[in-house]
């Protein structure tokens, strides 16, 4: 049997073995589940959580519930093994005043003009770490999961996690020999995952991934009043469970194709 022939065997049994259904937690997995998935299909997915303001009407565990959702069905159709959601991470934006700390959603007015009012501590965030200490932290990560076998990390979530993932793969494929993405790039319309803070995009995700977390009654009533701590389109106006559903179909398939070719060049 020539190479050539050889390697199409082996990425046709790879990708068939990537599809096959069963459980694609990794808490939940035994280890022979878990040495069976990875021989099949070495990707893993992590989940970018936050404990943050999401406005009124969702929780303050938004970021990791959309993205652990995702790519819970992302790896019941592409394959795949789901790592537990993250609580913390970084910000793009953080300032002491008076001896108190503020970050994210607290200063935004520091660089939206949706966030129009005083910079000011949110109820329910609790999950802010510097820059050097996630570093540490996503480093520590990506050594284990190649370690433990891993050749693709696709981690997407909160927006400075996720930023970050997107500035330090080649870092990753240097000292790990991991192919590491986040989910943005390619995206049509007002399809991309989690591009807003608590506007129709997040909200539309979260009606459909956990439609009884979602308290639209909960936001004002008068569009001319702009929720504190939102940005985005409003979602009183343009979100749905059924934009929600498009959004997670577009980036399945999507990372789904990505996924396919990175695994064909391993």
């Amino acid at each position: 049997m020539s190479m050539r022939i050889l390697k199409l065997l082996t990425l046709f049994i790879m990708l068939t073995s990537c599809t096959k259904p069963g459980k694609v937690l990794y808490k939940e997995l035994t280890p022979d589940e878990f040495k069976s998935k990875l021989a099949g299909c070495p990707v893993a997915y992590l989940p970018l959580g936050t404990l943050e303001w999401h406005v009124d009407h969702l929780p303050l565990g938004s970021d990791g519930l959309q993205s652990a959702g995702f790519f819970k069905i992302l790896a019941e159709e592409a394959g795949g093994i789901v790592m537990p959601m993250l609580f913390i991470g970084p910000d793009g934006y953080d300032t002491i005043i008076n001896g108190r700390e503020y970050y994210g959603m607290d200063c935004a007015s520091l660089f939206s003009e949706q966030g129009n009012y005083e910079i000011q501590q949110l109820p329910g965030s609790a999950y802010w770490v510097p820059d050097s200490t996630f570093d540490n932290m996503m480093k520590g990560i990506m050594k284990q999961l190649s370690r433990a076998g891993f050749k693709i990390v696709v981690a997407h979530g909160h927006g400075p996690s996720t930023n970050y993932i997107g500035s330090h793969t080649e870092v990753f494929k240097e000292k790990y020999g991991l192919v590491v993405m986040n989910c943005w790039g390619n995206d049509k319309d007002d399809l991309c995952l989690m591009c807003d803070h608590a506007g129709a995009n997040e909200t539309s995700i979260m009606m459909y991934l956990h439609p009884e977390l979602v308290h639209m009654e909960k936001l004002p009533a008068d569009t001319a009043i702009w929720p504190k701590g939102m940005l985005g389109k409003d979602p009183r106006i343009h979100a749905s469970s059924k934009h929600g559903k498009d959004i997670i179909d577009f980036e399945v398939n999507k990372m789904k194709d990505i996924i396919e070719k990175e695994l064909a060049r391993i």
